[in-house]
Protein backbone atom coordinates (compact mmCIF):
# COMPACT_ATOMS: atom_id res chain seq x y z
CA UNK A 1 0.00 0.00 0.00
CA UNK A 2 2.73 2.51 0.94
CA UNK A 3 4.70 1.88 -2.24
CA UNK A 4 1.57 2.57 -4.27
CA UNK A 5 0.96 5.80 -2.35
CA UNK A 6 4.57 6.90 -2.85
CA UNK A 7 4.25 6.28 -6.59
CA UNK A 8 0.99 8.23 -6.73
CA UNK A 9 2.56 11.11 -4.85
CA UNK A 10 5.52 11.23 -7.26
CA UNK A 11 3.10 11.22 -10.20
CA UNK A 12 1.07 14.02 -8.61
CA UNK A 13 4.18 16.18 -8.15
CA UNK A 14 5.27 15.54 -11.74
CA UNK A 15 1.81 16.52 -13.04
CA UNK A 16 1.85 19.65 -10.93
CA UNK A 17 5.31 20.61 -12.22
CA UNK A 18 4.19 20.16 -15.85
CA UNK A 19 1.16 22.37 -15.21
CA UNK A 20 3.33 25.02 -13.57
CA UNK A 21 5.59 25.04 -16.63
CA UNK A 22 2.58 25.49 -18.90
CA UNK A 23 1.18 28.29 -16.72
CA UNK A 24 4.52 30.11 -16.82
CA UNK A 25 4.50 29.94 -20.63
CA UNK A 26 0.95 31.30 -20.84
CA UNK A 27 1.73 34.11 -18.42
CA UNK A 28 4.89 35.03 -20.35
CA UNK A 29 2.85 35.20 -23.57
CA UNK A 30 0.41 37.53 -21.81
CA UNK A 31 3.27 39.85 -20.89
CA UNK A 32 3.94 38.87 -17.27
CA UNK A 33 7.48 38.02 -16.19
CA UNK A 34 7.12 34.37 -15.14
CA UNK A 35 9.42 31.41 -14.68
CA UNK A 36 9.32 27.80 -13.65
CA UNK A 37 12.56 26.12 -12.69
CA UNK A 38 12.93 22.42 -12.02
CA UNK A 39 15.73 20.48 -10.40
CA UNK A 40 16.97 17.60 -12.51
CA UNK A 41 15.10 15.80 -15.24
CA UNK A 42 12.76 13.78 -13.01
CA UNK A 43 10.52 16.82 -12.40
CA UNK A 44 10.14 16.05 -8.70
CA UNK A 45 10.34 19.71 -7.64
CA UNK A 46 9.82 23.17 -9.08
CA UNK A 47 9.97 26.84 -8.26
CA UNK A 48 7.36 28.93 -10.05
CA UNK A 49 7.37 32.73 -9.90
CA UNK A 50 5.34 35.45 -11.57
CA UNK A 51 5.37 39.21 -11.23
CA UNK A 52 1.91 40.71 -11.50
CA UNK A 53 3.20 44.28 -11.56
CA UNK A 54 3.34 47.01 -8.90
CA UNK A 55 5.89 44.97 -6.91
CA UNK A 56 3.36 42.13 -6.61
CA UNK A 57 5.06 38.72 -6.72
CA UNK A 58 3.72 35.17 -6.48
CA UNK A 59 6.00 32.25 -5.63
CA UNK A 60 4.81 28.65 -5.72
CA UNK A 61 7.14 25.88 -4.59
CA UNK A 62 6.50 22.18 -4.97
CA UNK A 63 8.66 19.26 -3.88
CA UNK A 64 8.47 15.97 -2.03
CA UNK A 65 8.63 18.01 1.16
CA UNK A 66 5.56 20.11 0.50
CA UNK A 67 3.74 22.71 -1.51
CA UNK A 68 3.68 26.42 -0.69
CA UNK A 69 2.15 29.55 -2.18
CA UNK A 70 3.68 32.86 -1.11
CA UNK A 71 2.29 36.19 -2.21
CA UNK A 72 4.37 39.32 -1.67
CA UNK A 73 3.98 43.01 -2.33
CA UNK A 74 6.78 45.54 -1.84
CA UNK A 75 8.99 42.75 -0.45
CA UNK A 76 6.47 42.03 2.33
CA UNK A 77 4.72 38.71 2.64
CA UNK A 78 0.96 39.11 2.25
CA UNK A 79 -0.04 35.48 2.38
CA UNK A 80 1.54 32.08 2.72
CA UNK A 81 -0.46 28.91 2.12
CA UNK A 82 0.50 25.25 2.10
CA UNK A 83 -0.84 22.02 0.65
CA UNK A 84 -4.36 21.97 -0.75
CA UNK A 85 -4.93 25.66 0.08
CA UNK A 86 -1.85 26.56 -1.97
CA UNK A 87 -3.11 24.52 -4.91
CA UNK A 88 -6.55 26.16 -4.65
CA UNK A 89 -4.89 29.57 -4.83
CA UNK A 90 -2.91 28.43 -7.87
CA UNK A 91 -6.19 27.38 -9.49
CA UNK A 92 -7.58 30.84 -8.77
CA UNK A 93 -4.59 32.39 -10.55
CA UNK A 94 -5.10 30.02 -13.52
CA UNK A 95 -8.80 30.96 -13.63
CA UNK A 96 -7.92 34.66 -13.66
CA UNK A 97 -5.54 34.03 -16.55
CA UNK A 98 -8.29 32.24 -18.48
CA UNK A 99 -10.86 34.97 -17.86
CA UNK A 100 -8.70 38.07 -18.02
CA UNK A 101 -7.81 40.31 -20.83
CA UNK A 102 -4.13 40.13 -21.76
CA UNK A 103 -3.20 42.38 -18.82
CA UNK A 104 -3.85 41.56 -15.18
CA UNK A 105 -3.83 44.98 -13.52
CA UNK A 106 -4.36 44.32 -9.83
CA UNK A 107 -3.87 41.59 -7.29
CA UNK A 108 -7.07 42.46 -5.41
CA UNK A 109 -8.67 39.06 -5.96
CA UNK A 110 -5.59 37.39 -4.56
CA UNK A 111 -4.72 39.89 -1.86
CA UNK A 112 -8.23 39.88 -0.34
CA UNK A 113 -7.53 36.63 1.45
CA UNK A 114 -4.53 37.94 3.35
Amino acid sequence: MFLRLAHQHRQFVQDLVMNLQALAIVLERRGYPASCYTCGDQMNSASFMVSLGNNHLIRFLVSDYGITWTEMRDDRELMKLEGAEAINQLQELANLVKQSAPAYTSGKALAKKS
